[in-house]
């Protein structure tokens, strides 16, 4: 409990973990198997439990709801896990699962990410640093979000799928495919609506930069050819090309979802 400053209303369980400078604010719960990193705060009416460790100075708001059991009829009570990073910030009503035995007992989520009013984190993701979910976001299960990542309001995204770094997707739009690192989804059903050049510009990425990923991003959704094909032409052309080769890669890496294209006729890029 060390200097931890606890409201009186607040239940903290023998077992639970705190670091320096904690704060629990009025009708917090924080479990026996929890962890508070130093400097974490919890605004007030927040439920921490289970296995959940949550890192240095992440604030947490009212009424969220971390680390109970998965929303996975599947799941049989083992002691899985959830691993919050550093500097997160995580407001009202947000819900966040561990994991569970079919998907590697473990969810995880990185460094400096937001989770807006009513997002949900399912069961065994793993989400990257610096990712930004606005009000309303439902993340299933087994999902692989990538650092910068931005998902709009209201955005669901189906278990199993994949989200590039630096990625966009709309609002109110429905993923279930898997978006490329520095693609925009919009749509429900979501399809590949170009490039997030604006995301590019804010994170200071060169004109030539992203003037290379434009031509890039043309060649490999052309109408010409298999993806494969496509994928190896531009592999050929833009070697040594770190970016583009991260789009490569997570095309030739594969998930269980297919991947998200432009809809036909749309003027890639």
């Amino acid at each position: 409990m060390a200097n931890a400053n606890i409201h009186p209303t607040a239940i903290v369980e023998d077992g639970a973990t705190l670091g320096e400078d904690v704060k629990i604010g009025p009708y917090c719960v924080v479990g026996s198997g929890a962890t508070l990193e130093v400097g974490c705060e919890l605004i007030s009416h927040v439920a921490v439990a289970g296995h959940t460790a949550v890192g240095a100075r992440t604030r947490i708001f009212p009424f969220a709801s971390i680390g109970h059991q998965p929303q996975d009829l599947k799941y049989k009570g083992e002691p899985s896990t959830l691993v919050i990073g550093e500097e997160c910030i995580i407001r009202e009503g947000v819900t966040m699962n561990p994991g569970t035995e079919g998907g590697g007992m473990q969810t995880v989520v990185g460094d400096r990410c937001a989770f807006l009013a009513n997002s949900h984190v399912g069961h065994d993701c793993q989400v990257g640093n610096s990712v930004i979910f606005s009000n309303n976001v439902m993340l299933a299960g087994h999902c692989t979000v990538e650092d910068f990542a931005i998902v709009g309001g209201g955005a669901a995204v189906i278990q199993f799928a994949r989200v590039g770094a630096h990625a966009f997707i709309g609002g109110m739009s429905g993923l279930e495919n898997d978006l490329i690192p520095y693609g925009m989804a919009i749509g429900n059903r979501a399809y590949l609506s170009g490039l997030n050049i604006v995301g590019l510009q804010r994170r200071g990425f060169s004109r030539d930069d992203i003037h290379d990923l434009r031509r890039a991003y043309r060649l490999l959704f052309a109408n010409e050819g298999t993806l494969k094909e496509r994928v190896d032409d531009v592999a050929q052309g833009f070697a040594g090309h770190p970016i583009v080769e991260e789009i490569l890669s997570f095309i030739r890496e594969g998930g269980k979802r297919s991947l998200c294209t432009p809809r036909d006729g749309q003027d890639s890029g």
